[in-house]
């Protein structure tokens, strides 16, 4: 299991002094669905803290927590971050290639065994880590029996020219490469609204529309989908007014609009994405798990079309599937 949120914030204290992890709502269970990664195509994690893999969306390697630990052991040995505190997800990967400055350079009372820990834990690739955090405990436990090496006295960051050797390689790697389409047997087709917004005269030709399309294929399932338009990377999930979760209440606006429908339970889900831009999130939706079809209302506004465009053409564009566009009957 990976924890995918490994900060201060997150470990506490009890009386007798053991520490607790908490909040568990990013986490990744190798034995059940990640519902998480299925649904939202951005890096989930508090940004200072992330591991490499997990800014390239990545969530299935528990040793994404020894890099946090890492983080975490760096700022409480230095007082200071060791990648700064990145806004997008662009700054937040540098980590993947750009080393940080080892700690005793910032401060030389800080052991070499200390050291050797906090840069083997910043390791880009999980291999070079800790092979677990039993491991990293016993060393912790045991500093004198810690094997050093060029990591314990290493006092300058990586030569340029070695982080650019490693950035132009990130390029090809496996790990850059995008996601393979999900293997389904049943037709997929993607209805994506936004309920609150939708008119009721666009609500029912939306789903007359989406009717049509699945009476010509049997068996497909329906994928309802909303985007939260987000482009801050953040583990804390949106709030609103009243300080209930986004999330949840779009999940119930989207189940009552597909109500009329009269789909089995097995036919339709409810999915909402998270991402910088509404269109593209449906279209990584698609690709990601091998839609066959994309519904999608059209803005009504002229003002709108004008100033903002409409998603539904950023979709029909980019989709990698057939797309209908739905505007409401006058």
């Amino acid at each position: 299991m990976s924890h995918l949120d490994v900060k201060p914030a997150n470990i506490l204290f009890r009386e007798d002094g053991a520490a607790v992890l908490v909040d568990f709502g990013l986490s990744n269970h190798g034995q059940l669905p990640d519902l998480l990664a299925e649904e939202i195509r951005i890096p989930l994690g508090t940004a200072p803290y992330m591991a490499p893999r997990q800014t390239l969306g990545l969530r299935d390697d528990p040793r994404s927590d020894l890099f946090a630990l890492g983080v975490v052991m760096y700022e409480l040995a230095t007082g200071v971050l060791p990648f700064g505190n990145p806004q997008d997800i662009r700054a937040a990967r540098r980590r993947l290639w750009r080393d940080p400055v080892p700690p005793r350079r910032l401060r030389s009372d800080i052991p070499p065994w200390l050291q050797e820990l906090i840069l083997r834990c910043l390791e880009p690739e999980p291999g070079d880590r800790h092979p677990g955090a039993g491991a990293l405990a016993f060393d912790l436990r045991n500093p004198e029996g810690i094997r050093l090496t060029a990591r314990a006295e290493k006092s300058r960051r990586d030569p340029w020219l070695t982080a650019i050797q490693r950035r132009i390689n990130l390029d090809t790697s496996p790990a850059r490469s995008k996601p393979a389409e999900a293997a389904h047997t049943a037709p997929i087709v993607v209805i994506a609204l936004d309920p609150a917004d939708t008119s009721a005269e666009l609500g029912v030709a939306l789903r007359r529309s989406l009717g049509n399309v699945i009476a010509a294929r049997p068996g497909a399932r329906v994928a309802c989908v909303n985007v939260i338009v987000q482009g801050i990377l953040s583990g804390d999930a949106p709030l609103d007014e009243d300080g209930r979760s986004v999330r949840v209440q779009r999940l119930v606006e989207l189940r009552h609009w597909a109500a009329p429908l009269g789909l089995p339970e097995g036919r339709v889900t409810f999915h909402v994405l998270e991402g910088p831009s509404a269109g593209a999130a449906i279209v990584d939706y698609a690709a990601a798990n091998g839609a066959d079809h994309v519904v999608i209302g059209a803005r009504t506004e002229a003002v709108l079309r004008k100033r903002l465009g409409t998603v539904a053409a950023e979709v029909v564009t980019n989709a990698p599937c057939s797309t209908t566009v739905v505007r409401p009957r006058h």
